[in-house]
């Protein structure tokens, strides 16, 4: 091992706190962004099952309406 001890190896002549702390914002904002992640994943899923729930909603209530017809009016012009 390069250090005499694991103190010394935490201390690292003088960069320790530096390197530890750099170590520790790393592993945060990590550990965050995975979070965040799972949460958005979860949250579009959700989004995309109500509109999918929605337009078979909205397609049901078409089905059962009577159709709209179309037919062509004649209007005069005077």
């Amino acid at each position: 091992m390069a250090f005499e001890s694991w103190a010394a190896f935490l201390a690292m002549e003088g960069h320790g706190p530096y390197v530890w702390s750099c170590y520790a914002v790393f592993v945060v904002l990590v550990a965050g962004l995975m979070i965040w992640s799972v949460r958005r994943k979860k949250a579009v899923i959700a989004v995309c099952r109500r509109g999918y729930e929605f337009q078979a909603d909205e397609s049901k209530v078409a089905a059962s309406a009577a159709p709209a017809s179309f037919a062509r009016v004649d209007v005069s012009r005077d």
